[in-house]
């Protein structure tokens, strides 16, 4: 299989790669060069904001391309463009953040979207963009040749947003962790090398339409991905087993100063934990467990360092000691009493 990725340096699409290079596939990226590409892949150069940015592009024939865009839908819609009599599929990673706010708990493929999107806008909103992109592809490649992937949380190695390297980082740190309740909340996400080997296939099978691409809701819990943390690290922490109302009563953040986690009962967690992903399942989905995706993660995170990248686009996450600290002296002193 010739398979075309645009972008392939990060996370994702550097998941994508890989995979697909551990499958004998020839395999073409186009990047701006920020990044070196894994070995053994044909690379062009070319960025998809200027004038000439597919000129790297102009000959050549793929089965598929895989495109992981998340800024204005209009790149999109131009690389759709400029492919669409050369390349057999268009995979695009998009996001369950295109479904109107706040798609109820068992949402499928079929709930409302996010309203205004446009496949000729520049870049305005996360959701509409990655909506505006999913109708770019849609008019370029039909419904038939089209493979529109709504991921939900990403984790695993190569991980350039920061949440599980955030957690693996607090837990090795040691000492008491606020480690945000209850235990059993059932969390969904998906790893990146699970969401590369179906992107492979769904390829190899020429399947076509959107997909939930995340793993089945309660595939972990928050205890077991912390102390799956707790494991790995081998350090000395502590895990503070906090009720979801005292970590809010703190004024902390869920998902963002607290990564991953979501108050249960929530429409944050309906959204982003309690999406229906039978339709995934169904065609040759398969998750790994959490022990392997923390292991992995923490393994790289080693490699480099203990510093994963960032992506500049999105917002730091993680908790400040000091919040944390305070918020588990109250949640003690409020025990004691």
């Amino acid at each position: 299989m010739r398979l075309l990725v645009l972008g392939g340096t990060e996370f994702v699409g550097r998941a994508v790669v890989e995979a697909a290079l551990g499958h004998g596939w020839e395999v073409t990226v186009l990047h701006r060069g920020r990044h070196a590409p894994p070995p053994g892949v044909r690379a062009l150069h070319g960025d998809r904001t200027a004038p000439d940015g597919l000129a790297a592009l102009a000959d050549g024939t793929w089965d598929a391309v895989v495109d992981t865009w998340s800024a204005a839908p209009r790149a999109v819609r131009d690389s759709a463009r400029a492919l669409r009599g050369r390349v057999g599929r268009y995979v695009y990673v998009s996001s369950c953040s295109v479904y109107a706010w706040a798609p109820p708990a068992g949402y499928t493929e079929d709930a409302p979207l996010v309203e205004g999107a446009s496949a000729d806008a520049g870049q305005s909103h996360y959701a509409r963009d990655k909506r505006g992109a999913e109708l770019a592809v849609l008019d370029a490649f039909g419904a038939d040749r089209s493979v529109l992937v709504r991921a939900g949380l990403i984790l695993g190695p190569y991980e350039n947003v920061g949440r599980l390297p955030w957690w693996l980082n607090r837990v090795a740190d040691g000492g008491p962790v606020l480690a945000p309740g209850p235990r059993d909340l059932p969390l969904q996400y998906i790893d990146v090398r699970d969401l590369a080997d179906w992107i492979l296939g769904a390829v190899q099978r020429k399947l076509s339409g959107p997909y939930n691409l995340i793993s089945p809701s309660g595939h972990a819990t928050m205890g077991a991905l912390l102390e799956a943390c707790a494991r790995v690290t081998a350090g000395a922490a502590e895990l503070r087993w906090t009720d979801p109302e005292a970590v809010l009563a703190a004024g902390i953040e869920p998902w963002t100063q607290l990564p991953v986690w979501t108050p249960p009962d929530s429409d944050l967690h309906e959204a982003l934990h309690q999406a229906d992903v039978s339709r995934a399942l169904a065609t040759g989905l398969s998750c790994r467990p959490v022990g392997d995706t923390v292991t992995d993660t923490w393994s790289w995170l080693r490699s480099i360092g203990g510093t994963a990248p960032r992506r500049p686009d999105r917002p730091p996450v993680g908790l400040d000691g000091e919040t944390e600290a305070k918020a588990l002296a109250t949640d003690r002193a409020r025990d004691d009493r």
